[in-house]
């Protein structure tokens, strides 16, 4: 099997970031700043090579993705299992309002988040499956190809462990976060993944220190 070569973004900022609150499968909009990322990420995505372009379901992703589709005129693949994962009691809250109210289960959490996920979220290590499944089949359906694919921080990170053989609750150390609209690049030969890159910036002024940064 000829190796495709992945480029991975994440979304760009949303109206949640401004405080950092959970956003899984809630559908949040952009801003103004996560537009204008998008822009960024369209910009680049025309002066590199790319054959094709893969997105997560939710509309966060769709709408960064859309611009490097108009730029490369090609139309985009959706694919369910890149969605962001659900996180339970916590989707739209802050992790300090969680722990507020249940300092154990934070805690908890924060020393080992797939042993201990939120109350009611999509087991992580579900996550990691599905994800890890969804880029394999991408690569198989691109082979020799460079594939763009927008999803989302946890879900991303979680795959990102999967493939590279890092322990899952890991995640937050290895990967603190994946940067709205950057670009890591990894190359996958089967059942083998290389990570080439890792939160390439598309614009530098998109993503100076602590911008749209969110660390969950």
């Amino acid at each position: 099997m000829t190796p495709a070569t992945l480029l991975l973004a994440r979304h760009g900022q949303t109206v949640w970031h401004a405080e950092n609150r959970y956003a899984g499968v809630s559908d949040v909009a952009l801003t103004d700043t996560g537009y204008a990322q998008a822009e960024a990420l369209g910009r680049w995505a025309a002066a590199h090579p790319v054959d094709a372009v893969w997105t997560s379901p939710l509309s966060r992703a769709i709408a960064t993705a859309d611009p490097a589709c108009r730029a490369l005129g090609l139309t985009p693949h959706r694919e369910p299992d890149l969605r962001e994962c659900d996180f339970g009691v916590v989707e739209g809250r802050t992790l300090a309002e969680f722990a507020a109210e249940d300092p154990e289960a934070a805690d908890a959490f924060r020393a080992d988040p797939v042993a201990h996920p939120f109350p009611g979220a999509e087991d992580p290590r579900a996550a990691a499956g599905r994800g890890s499944a969804a880029l394999r089949r991408v690569a198989a359906a691109h082979p020799g190809g460079r594939v763009l694919v927008v999803a989302h921080n946890t879900l991303l990170r979680l795959v990102l462990c999967s493939l590279l053989g890092v322990p899952l609750g890991e995640y937050r150390r290895v990967f603190p976060q994946l940067r709205n609209a950057a670009v890591s690049e990894i190359r996958v030969d089967g059942e083998h993944t290389a990570l080439l890159s890792l939160n390439v910036p598309c614009a530098a002024a998109d993503h100076a220190p602590g911008r749209g940064a969110r660390r969950c």
